[in-house]
This record gives structure tokens, C-alpha cells and sequence, in this order.
């Protein structure tokens, strides 16, 4: 729904990594340090609705109230992040703090 609905975001990778990125990431990629976060789904605009200008790079979004794999973090770390880096925004949440 909310990829359908944007279309300054993209998906990034295939199932089962449910990463989700600004559209024009690659642009900035080269030039700024990408900000990813991400979380259990279910709390939907949760992590997606922070996507943006300004905002966050990417998220990674795990399944029903269930934090996303470590292997999905990493996905995205490669596929994201550029030259100068990424920052990973983790929560306090247990799950993610294990994952990311």
C-alpha cells in the first residue's frame, strides 16, 4: 500500500528483505551518510512514513510485530549506503537491538 501510493519511494531488493528507500537515493548517496532505521510492521506509517527529504534514507521493515532480520539490516546497509556512510537509527525495542 504505501509503495503503491508514493512515488518517491522504491523498493529495495526482493522478499524476504522488505527494505524500503527514497526514490533518488542514489543521488545522494555519493555525497551524504544515509540514515536507516526500521521495525516490526503493524504500526504502519511507522518507519516507511519517515522516508524522505531530510528524514531517513531507507527502512527495513520486519514482519507483524516482529523486528526484520539481521540479514535484511545488512541488505540494506549495502544496498543504501555509499562512500560516506550509513547511520543506523535503532530503537529500544529488544528484536532491533539484537538485529541492527
Amino acid at each position: 500500500g504505501t509503495l503503491a501510493m508514493s512515488r518517491n519511494l522504491c523498493r529495495i531488493g526482493a522478499a524476504p528483505q522488505h527494505v524500503l528507500a527514497r526514490a533518488d537515493f542514489a543521488s545522494i548517496n555519493t555525497t551524504q551518510v544515509v540514515l536507516i532505521s526500521g521495525g516490526g510492521s503493524g504500526h504502519e506509517p511507522a518507519h516507511a512514513g519517515f522516508i524522505g527529504e531530510g528524514m531517513l534514507t531507507g527502512a527495513v521493515l520486519g514482519g507483524m510485530f516482529a523486528s526484520p532480520s539481521s540479514s535484511a539490516v545488512l541488505s540494506a546497509i549495502i544496498s543504501l549506503a555509499g562512500p560516506p556512510g550509513c547511520l543506523l537509527i535503532v530503537k529500544n525495542y529488544t528484536g532491533d537491538r539484537f538485529n541492527f
